[in-house]
């Protein structure tokens, strides 16, 4: 057999094994390829970095590294009390707009923060929960169709204030409806409240705590460790950075800018031009990482309000360009995710792993003709 043949037989097995391994959700459409796009970006025309020409693999479970008992997998970094990475994590749903909705209450204790369109567009957050407890946390909003997705990566329990009938009925048909907790499913106070503000409309008035939520995650039999394998972080920045001390997202409604400081090693949040501060803490929003997911946008046909407007179903799976921020650099190369358990895989041009920085983690999920910023 020759090695031409050799070689599309190959591509032909791989084509076949992915197919059936790929993570999208029942009922929705096939994804449409994610290949990395050349973008522009300000001044500086940067371009994706291209897929690694050799055939992605799929990482097995054994292959990925190993954390201390005492680390948490979500951020690299120690814990003091072993007891926090014996929970389940959660997944909650924020609201990051109208602007009277800032500052939100417990972001800035979240493992990690999800930052994606809604409709509109306007952003919504997911904060995954695990290490650190936060009450209040909100305003709790309405889940999207990327929170089909998000629980099945870090196994977690969605907690949301409700969802289209299109959402809740794919919540409902989806493998983990038993670790959803929502008052559109029965589960109220005091697990949920309202704070009521004057000047704000009470759909922006719904909160929650991690401690509650996770005692009745307990009560239900759902608050258990699970195996958080996947991501990987290392003290040291990898060779290849470029330089970037600033860089903007363009959101529609808000563009989001992000600032590093070097005293502090992180990048600190701007919303709106405005500093983005936490109401619980008190300090501006910051990460050690931000992680810029571009995936293919895809309007469904659920209807979302009174507006007109229509579920986006946001495609995290299979691959994609990233670029992830770190010690004051920018790191380019590819999403990957395979497998419907598998959390985001980043890779450089050449297929190795592109480490984070241990510490917090946001993720900005963008379209894939996003053009973001970099003076």
């Amino acid at each position: 057999m020759t090695q031409r043949m050799l070689r599309a037989l190959w591509i032909l097995l791989w084509l076949v094994t992915a197919c059936a391994a790929r993570a999208t959700p029942a009922g929705s459409q096939p994804p449409t390829p994610t290949m990395p796009l050349p973008l522009a970006v300000g001044e500086r025309n940067i371009t994706p970095t291209p897929s690694p020409a050799q055939t992605p693999t799929l990482p097995s479970t054994d292959s990925m590294d190993a954390f201390p008992p005492d680390v948490n997998p979500l951020t690299g970094l120690r814990v003091s009390d072993l007891a926090v990475l014996q929970r389940r994590p959660l997944a909650i749903k924020i609201s990051n707009y109208p602007p009277v909705v800032r500052p939100q209450s417990g972001v800035d204790r979240a493992d990690l923060v999800f930052e994606h369109y809604a409709e509109g567009g306007v952003t919504r957050f997911t904060a995954i929960y695990l290490s650190q407890d936060a009450e209040p946390v909100g305003p709790v909003r309405s889940a999207r169709l990327i929170d089909l997705e998000l629980p099945a990566m870090f196994k977690a329990i969605l907690a949301y204030s409700g969802a289209s009938a299109g959402v809740n009925a794919r919540i409902r048909a989806s493998d983990f409806v038993e670790r959803a907790l929502s008052p559109d499913f029965g589960v109220g106070a005091p697990i949920f409240w309202r704070i009521l503000r004057e000047g704000v409309a009470v759909e922006h008035t719904l909160f929650t705590s991690t401690r509650r939520l996770w005692e009745e995650a307990t009560r239900r039999g759902l608050n258990t460790p699970q195996d958080l394998r996947g991501m990987r972080f290392s003290e040291h920045p990898p060779a290849g950075g470029q330089p970037v001390s600033m860089f903007l997202i363009p959101y529609r409604v808000e563009p989001v800018t992000w600032r590093y400081d070097r005293g502090s090693g992180r990048w600190q949040r701007w919303t709106a031009g405005q500093p983005h501060m936490d109401a619980l803490t008190g300090r501006q929003l910051s990460a050690a990482n931000v992680v810029v997911v571009y995936a293919h946008h895809q309007t469904t046909d659920i209807l979302e309000d009174r507006l007109g407007n229509y579920s986006i179903e946001i495609q995290i799976w299979g691959s994609g360009p990233v670029r992830i921020f770190r010690d004051g650099q920018m790191y380019e190369g590819q999403w990957q995710r395979f497998r419907r358990e598998d959390m985001l895989r980043f890779v450089d041009a050449q297929g190795q792993p592109i480490p984070l920085k241990p510490g917090n983690t946001w993720f900005e999920v963008v379209p894939l003709n996003m053009q973001i910023q970099i003076p």
